[in-house]
């Protein structure tokens, strides 16, 4: 590659690293505290066999004793005072030799470097072959680097000058230094800068690329520098390019690479990524257990001690049971237990201070952060539930139910409200029928005896119940339950007034409807369960009878009846009839109890039939297809008192059977029609008809249904005339109602064409000019000062619009009237342009407007006007000096002040010039 030194310049090794981790001796030793690396050394040789080579000096800060120093070419060694020396004769060398020269201390130190051998010019050769040994006979020479020859043995000239190559070693740069800046790296050189000017530069990232100027060169003489100092952390390497052109920008050398590494220092603490960090462990935890895991993260060079994390316990609160329950791996920061003994009930939670520190752990030299450790302990069920008696007590009355009789209260260690704490409570013995039951207090843990089905006084007294409690979590594996978990309970039955009841409730019986006031149905007697100690009357009353037809008596409870019981009442659903009784006893307080009483009625034939439809409509004559009306009947009893019945016409009137007949179709239904080839007058008529039962005896009702006969279409429907004859309507008013209806259909559309035709009349009227542009002057009255009516004959004629022109052509000059038109060429006006540019518009008005002002033809016409003559004398003056063209200098303003019947002249005339 390129030569750095010349054999004559020793390398100074100075501190710029941390120690290698191989590196274990007691510090410090010296000054540098181990710390330094070599400079790459290049020397120039003349090969020869044997012969001193250069001489390096290394300095372990210890005085270098028991050094040893290695080369790992076997064609080199060197020897205890650094001297290197070449062995055996070597006749060829086509590429330049590198080597790595190692230093080995007697504390497993190891130090390395790299020497470069470069081939030296053939004038240079009887110099180093007569250079005396352990000396360094060539000249010194510039920190330059220059090309290589690529050479070999000549048979007549031996070494000779090949092409030349650059090949640099990579530099290194410690980050952060101090300066000064800016500071030199490297200088190259070219071997033709003694022929010709050459101008070096650099490329790549650091240099022209951002972040720009971070390296410099000197264009002239080739030394590179860094301007500022660099961070490892912010980018650890760079690549450049260095160029050498002539003054005509023509490459000289070829682009040589240049790497600079960015030596790492312990610059950056390890940081945690949280202050506090959460981890729990059951208690009761195995030494071993793993708790948790904490790491931090170190920007430094992690292939370095810089980067290298360890970890250590601080402190540990609370120190209970020691003071050191908990271990931590001081390479990956998992948290485990080291010694027995946790106990939620004593130690709930820990708090653990962790320290990261780098440079692997080196308190001296390493840079430390601490976070914060919390460790709760979880709760196991090591604890089992405990009552705090072994018997309890308690009453309540009977017939009570969702009452808490006694309190059951228990202790338990484990964390509250959770599985491991809440009791769970169970009735083992002494309730066979499943009266009471247990619940849980969910804020107390307490056991709530309460009654779930009622109990009774006079069969059980007392009850001895045996309860267990327990956990709902299973304990622990090792935890045996204790003896306390059991208990006995004591529940006393108090006897309480109970009401009566009806041993039979509700209570059924049948009867016949139709039974008369007065009549015993059924005694409805209760009884009272109090039999033991308390001896009691009952009374009884009526609580609830719809139809108030029972009554029961006081002292036996017999019902009899009040009134005749109906089947058909609207009280009675299904044949069923319900009354409510009251039976009191006379304790204290008195308690009662109901009874209710079904009567099933059985029905029987007193409800005659009814006839259905009582109205409908029939053709006046038989029909084909339809002949009469379906006709049937409604029994309010039930079978067999209903249906089927008997449908028969009366005898008399004798004119119905003359009429009418009925024909039967079923047991329910039959037909009603006109008797064959008999015709009847469109309307109203009535038929009798008798309908029978099939009661035992059978029951007839004579009913009359409404039937209108009416003319009908070849479907049996009656038509629209028909139904209105079948209404009532005799012939001649249905015609006289038709006749009526044309008369103002007829009305209603004369009147249709008179507006028509009044409207196309005043359509078909032309006017002769624009309404708008018509300023014909009306007759307005606006007061009655003249001599009545002979004042108002006025000769309309002259307002009237002549037909043609050929009177006025004829007419002499003199007076004209305002709406003749001057016998003079009209005036071209403008032609407005279909899509008009707004531009344009307003050009278009004022050529229109001059163009008006110019036509003589245009309406009102500047003639003179004669609407009366007033005499001489008038204070108005004569008007015939006015000029309808408003380019005078005359001012017309004073018209203004005439009042408003000169308001248009001012308008016209006045105003100022045209705009």
């Amino acid at each position: 590659s390129l030569c750095p030194l010349s054999p004559a310049e020793y390398v100074e090794l100075m501190c710029t690293g941390p120690l290698h981790r191989s590196v274990s001796m007691p510090a410090p030793v010296c000054l540098c505290e181990n710390r330094f690396t070599w400079s790459s050394i290049c020397v120039h040789f003349y090969i020869k066999i044997s012969i001193l080579v250069s001489t390096v000096t290394f300095d372990d800060c210890m005085g270098n004793e028991a050094v040893i120093f290695q080369s790992s070419d076997p064609n080199f060694s060197v020897r205890t005072d650094g001297s290197v020396v070449a062995q055996g004769e070597l006749t060829s060398l086509d590429n330049p030799v590198q080597f790595t020269l190692t230093a080995s201390g007697p504390h497993k130190q190891v130090w390395e470097t790299v020497v470069q051998l470069c081939l030296v010019d053939e004038t240079e050769h009887d110099t180093l072959a007569h250079a005396p040994p352990h000396s360094n006979p060539l000249p010194t020479r510039t920190n330059t680097y220059t090309p290589y020859a690529r050479s070999g043995l000549n048979s007549s000239k031996g070494l000779r000058r090949q092409k030349r190559d650059w090949v640099i070693p990579p530099i290194n740069v410690a980050e952060n230094s101090r300066g000064p800046f800016p500071q030199m790296l490297v200088s190259i050189r070219s071997d033709q800068d003694q022929d010709i000017s050459i101008r070096y530069s650099i490329t790549g990232v650091g240099a022209d690329q951002p972040p720009n100027e971070v390296f410099s060169i000197d264009p002239v003489l080739g030394k590179m520098f860094v301007t500022k100092p660099l961070d490892r952390e912010h980018r650890s390497s760079y690549h450049l390019r260095a160029h050498a052109v002539d003054m005509n920008g023509n490459q000289v050398e070829n682009p040589i690479d240049l790497y600079i590494f960015v030596i790492d220092m312990n610059d950056n603490r390890p940081e945690f990524k949280n202050q506090v960090y959460n981890g729990s462990v059951d208690e009761g935890s195995k030494p071993g257990t793993y708790v948790m895991h904490l790491s931090a993260f170190d920007a430094d060079d992690n292939t370095t001690a810089n980067g290298m994390v360890r970890y250590r316990i601080l402190s540990q609160t609370p120190h209970s049971p020691i003071p050191n329950m908990f271990t931590i791996n001081s390479e990956t920061g998992d948290i485990v237990t080291v010694a027995p003994g946790l106990d939620r009930e004593k130690v709930s939670q820990y708090t653990i201070i962790v320290q990261a520190t780098d440079m692997e752990g080196n308190l001296n030299f390493g840079l430390s952060n601490t976070a914060t450790a919390i460790i709760t302990v979880t709760d196991i069920n090591d604890n089992p539930p405990m009552l705090t008696s072994r018997t309890f007590s308690g009453e309540v009355p009977e017939n009570r139910v969702d009452v808490v009789v006694a309190n059951l209260t228990v202790i338990d260690a484990d964390q509250p409200h959770s599985p491991n704490w809440n009791a769970i409570y169970r009735i083992i013995s002494g309730d066979p029928s499943g009266h009471f039951t247990i619940r849980t207090d969910p804020v107390t843990n307490d056991g709530m005896v309460t009654v779930v089905k009622p109990v009774d006084f006079e069969m059980n007294r007392a009850f001895m119940l045996t309860v267990v409690v327990s956990n709902q979590a299973h304990l622990a594996s090792g935890i045996q339950s204790s003896l306390q978990s059991t208990a006995g309970v004591t529940i006393s039955i108090q006897d309480v007034n109970e009401p009566p009841y009806f041993p039979t409730n509700p209570k059924h019986i049948r009867f016949e409807e139709g039974v008369p006031a007065g009549t015993s149905l059924t005694t409805f007697s209760a009884a009272d369960p109090d039999r033991l100690q308390m001896q009691q009357t009952i009374r009884y009353s009526k609580l609830n009878d719809p139809a108030d037809w029972l009554s029961i008596n006081r002292t036996n409870g017999q019902i009899v009846t009040t009134a005749m019981l109906n089947r058909e009442s609207i009280y009675v659903t299904n044949n069923i009839y319900e009354a409510t009784f009251l039976a009191t006893d006379n304790g204290s307080p008195p308690a009662s109890g109901t009874g209710t009483l079904q009567i099933y009625l059985i029905d029987i034939n007193d409800n005659p039939p009814a006839l259905v439809p009582r109205e409908s409509q029939i053709c006046e004559r038989v029909n084909k297809n339809i002949n009469g009306v379906n006709i049937t009947a409604a029994d309010a009893d039930t079978d067999p008192n209903a249906g089927p019945f008997v449908f028969e016409l009366p005898s008399f009137p004798t004119s119905i059977r003359r009429n009418w007949t009925i024909t039967r179709i079923s047991g329910d239904y039959a037909r009603l029609s006109l008797r064959y080839q008999i015709y009847l007058e469109p309307g109203m008529y009535e038929v009798p008809i008798i309908v029978s039962d099939s009661g035992n005896p059978p029951l007839s009702n004579r009913s009359v249904i409404k039937l209108k006969v009416c003319p009908c279409d070849e479907n049996g429907d009656c038509t629209t005339l028909g139904a209105v004859a079948a209404a009532g309507l005799g012939t001649g008013a249905i015609i006289s109602i038709l006749i009526c209806i044309i008369i103002l259909l007829s009305m209603v559309l004369l009147f249709v064409v008179w507006i028509k035709r009044r409207e196309k009349e005043r359509q078909t009227k032309q006017l002769l000019i624009d309404p708008e542009d018509d300023v014909r002057d009306n007759i307005l009255k606006y007061d009655e000062e003249g001599g009545g009516e002979e004042d108002q004959d006025y000769d309309l004629s002259q307002l009237q619009q002549p037909d043609s022109l050929e009177h006025i052509i004829s007419k002499p000059p003199g007076v004209r009237r305002v709406d003749e038109r001057p016998i003079i060429p009209e005036s071209q006006y403008p032609i407005r342009p279909v899509v008009p540019h707004p531009g344009d518009i307003g050009d278009f008005i004022h050529e229109g407007l001059r163009a008006a002002d110019n036509d003589p033809t245009a309406p009102p016409y500047d003639s003179l006007l004669v609407f009366d003559y007033e005499g001489s004398g008038s204070t108005a003056g004569s008007v015939s000096s006015l000029n309808s063209s408003s380019t005078g200098d005359q001012d017309y303003d004073y018209l203004n002040d005439w009042g408003p019947r000169f308001k248009k002249l001012a308008d016209m005339y006045g105003g100022g010039d045209d705009d």
